[in-house]
């Protein structure tokens, strides 16, 4: 669907819509005013109107325009973009936009359902990744081995990855938003998907190194004074980082002793959390709660965030990563970690002390306990003791009463 816009420069409107596969603007000499606007949006819904019908003139609507040669150059290139579908002995002739305009379209369309960070991200994907590599193939000529062939080129790209290559996670990703273009494309122009039983990469379990609740005592104990009440918070809560770094007062409730979690902090920004399920409160317990006190004299009123920099504005994670938690390690004779690992210790810790595992999926804000128990499972047994020492106890237990009713019998 095309849209009325008003060009910065001028302040007038133009026509954004797409035919034949291409992205067109039509520049027009009227300021953006209220009437002017329905005068463009009615001239708009004629053309589409002749595009769905396949009755559009292009000449009659927008003569002496400079796409009129562009739409003459890519006629040759549509025809050639023709996908022939065979049924029984009937043929079907089909014309399907490049992919670069196609997915362009459907960015548009769909950003709108998506948070900020995860518009970005399939921007980033579609600018860096697939568009380069399917960018002026038309979207019914692309085929499975293509998509295949895509994948294998990424995963020989360097990357983050513990191989130093691209983490099979990343593959997903990239192979997900193609996936979603295809099955969109495929829909709209009547052609099957090339995208049939191609599975997921399998991503490897995933690794933590929960600290000892002694290992959590030396940190705080030794981290530096202004970063204290930070990390107290985050090993005693279980957030996120940047549920914790976009943590603001007005979501500090002191009288009901709660963490409303209603933000996260991504690239210096807050927006709505990961998911609806991350939306929660979180007790503040002992620790916690005298460390937010602590924390509100010194930037109560300096900001809206509660742990902020010299400035007041939000802190960086990199930044505080690599200049307070790595040397810190590296000080205490710990092994380098991650700082998401407080988040790991607050999980092990919850159920280490007995508390129920749904109201710790709640805690830590997941939507069920599956992945409480695929995560942490083999932590909680040594931090529990419950490695069947308790059974084993019952079964002595009733060899012992067995044998001392049998001893009974025989003094009888």
């Amino acid at each position: 669907m095309g849209k009325v816009r008003q060009r910065k420069e001028t302040g007038k409107l133009y026509l954004d819509f797409f035919y034949q596969g291409l992205r067109l603007r039509e520049q027009t000499a009227l300021k953006d005013t209220p009437t002017n606007r329905k005068k463009v949006e009615q001239l708009l819904a004629k053309v589409e109107a002749k595009i769905l019908l396949d009755d559009l003139d292009y000449a009659e609507f927008f003569p002496g325009s400079k796409n009129l040669k562009k739409l003459a150059s890519t006629e040759t290139t549509q025809a050639s973009s023709k996908t022939t579908l065979i049924t029984g002995d009937a043929s079907q002739q089909i014309n399907t936009p490049i992919f670069n305009n196609f997915s362009d379209q459907w960015f548009e369309e769909s950003k709108i359902q998506w948070r900020a960070s995860h518009v970005r991200n399939v921007n980033s994907i579609l600018d860096s990744s697939l568009k380069p590599a399917f960018g002026k193939k038309p979207m019914g000529e692309i085929t499975k081995a293509d998509i295949l062939a895509f994948r294998a080129k990424l995963a020989k790209r360097k990357g983050r990855g513990a191989t130093g290559l691209v983490s099979p996670k990343t593959i997903n990703s990239h192979m997900t938003i193609l996936r979603m273009v295809l099955d969109e494309a495929a829909e709209r122009f009547d052609f099957e998907t090339p995208y049939k039983n191609i599975k997921p990469l399998k991503l490897q379990k995933t690794h933590i190194e929960p600290f000892s609740l002694q290992e959590v005592h030396r940190i705080i104990d030794n981290v530096r004074s202004d970063y204290r009440n930070y990390y107290t918070v985050r090993f005693f809560t279980g957030m996120r980082t940047g549920e914790v770094d976009g943590l603001k007062w007005k979501n500090v409730d002191f009288a009901k002793r709660e963490i409303l979690v209603r933000e996260t902090l991504i690239n210096g920004e807050t927006e709505y959390t990961k998911t609806d399920g991350s939306q929660r409160e979180i007790p503040m317990f002992g620790q916690v709660y005298d460390a937010l006190k602590t924390q509100y004299a010194a930037t109560g009123h300096k900001s809206a965030y509660v742990f902020c920099n010299q400035m007041g504005q939000a802190l960086d994670h990199n930044n505080v990563t690599k200049r307070v938690w790595y040397p810190l390690l590296r000080s205490l004779g710990l092994t380098k970690r991650r700082p998401y690992q407080t988040r790991h210790t607050a999980a092990t810790l919850f159920l280490a002390s007995g508390e129920n595992p749904e109201w710790v999926a709640r805690i830590l804000g997941h939507s069920s306990t599956e992945m409480l128990f695929k995560v942490y499972s083999r932590y909680v047994p040594n931090a529990t003791r419950m490695d069947g020492s308790a059974f084993e106890r019952l079964l002595g237990n009733t060899s012992s009463a067995k044998a001392q009713k049998e001893r009974s019998h025989e003094t009888v």
